[in-house]
């Protein structure tokens, strides 16, 4: 059995009350009292029940987490961020993944407030239209969105969101790739009704396609990033004049994965194509050739949604606003869109175009 308060209060030759009154004002006892209560706690080996002080108070000091998946280490080191801005502020995290899946967004969601939680930070299918996001407004549950990037106009825009420019972030890919002389370059992506940061780079795609009057190639969607799609790269590659030289893929583990398929077809990489990533993974860096790729700043995503939600539960608004009951929902706390800067970082994955297409 645990020690109770109770034994403590009675080892230590005080009332429950002037425990209890340590425990959660530490200077409003006398430092001798103080004194005897932590010798006590210290024999005893007692722990104070935190969720049921914070229950009583009316809040739970825990915020809950939704990540589509934790095997991408993008969301494991945003998860990071969260982790440490919130123990720093004296809250706790609880995370769900929903892989990939929209229809499990709301089972998570559902199980978190379950436990309490007093907000949520979620990375969602479709930031734009989702039953989730609205259920937790009509709620007036104080929620922040990662990697999701709002419209900069319509509904939505009141809703906290930290990410980085999915669209110029994807365009300064494709110009580095246009730069070094590649004309075909082809996109790889997971499906883009689940993730709506992969529609967003793929506009970022056309972007740069377009501004350099090239034509852009129809993109490859596949199921999941750790599945092989041999079979599209055997189709893709088999004209030599006429296959692209170059691979934007929308994340980290799609490049890394079609760096594999693509050696065991018997293509090198960047000799025979260049691959190009995006999320900047630390595993990236240490693959040979290393793995070009858009950086973002996983670990500062998670830090700024931690505190952005932390302030908001803190001064009992939710961090969407008024949500849609509002009477100007659009106008509602815009600075509260936080847009992070990516980097490129260079590596021996790209590289320029075979001659017989650096012209063409």
């Amino acid at each position: 059995m645990r020690p109770s308060i109770k034994q403590v209060a009675h080892l230590a030759g005080v009332s429950i009350a002037t425990v209890s009154r340590l425990l959660n004002k530490p200077g409003s006892v006398s430092a001798e009292t103080a004194e005897k209560i932590h010798r006590s706690i210290a024999e005893l080996g007692f722990r104070p029940n935190f969720t049921g002080r914070n229950l009583r108070a009316g809040n739970s000091r825990t915020v809950g987490v939704v990540v589509p998946t934790l095997s991408n280490t993008v969301f494991a080191q945003c998860l990071q961020g969260i982790e440490l801005a919130a123990r720093a502020l004296d809250y706790s995290v609880m995370f769900t993944t929903t892989e990939y899946l929209p229809e499990e967004e709301s089972a998570a969601v559902e199980l978190l407030l379950g436990h309490r939680v007093d907000g949520v930070i979620l990375t969602v299918a479709d930031a734009g239209s989702n039953a989730t996001l609205d259920l937790l407004e009509r709620e007036r549950i104080p929620f922040v969105l990662t990697y999701n990037q709002l419209a900069t106009s319509g509904p939505t825009t009141h809703r906290a969101s930290v990410s980085v420019d999915n669209r110029a972030a994807a365009c300064d890919a494709v110009a580095h790739l246009i730069g070094l002389g590649h004309r075909r370059i082809q996109m790889l992506s997971g499906r883009f009704n689940a993730s709506d940061r992969a529609m967003q780079r793929y506009y970022g795609y056309l972007d740069a396609m377009q501004a350099a009057g090239l034509a852009p190639l129809p993109a490859i969607e596949v199921e999941r990033h750790t599945l092989t799609a041999a079979t599209d790269y055997q189709q893709m590659m088999a004209d030599p004049l006429q296959r692209p030289t170059a691979l934007f893929c929308s994340n980290d583990l799609l490049a890394l994965s079609a760096m594999r398929d693509l050696r065991a077809l018997g293509l090198q990489v960047p000799g025979d194509i260049s691959v190009m990533g995006f999320d900047g993974i630390p595993v990236g860096a240490l693959m040979a050739p290393v793995l070009a790729s858009v950086v973002q700043p996983s670990e500062r995503i998670g830090d700024v949604a931690l505190r952005t939600l932390v302030e908001a539960i803190e001064r009992a608004v939710p961090a969407a606003a008024d949500g849609p009951s509002s009477q100007s929902p659009q106008s509602a706390q815009p600075a509260l869109r936080h847009i992070l800067p990516h980097v490129l970082r260079e590596g021996g994955s790209v590289a320029p175009p075979p001659a017989a297409h650096s012209l063409s």
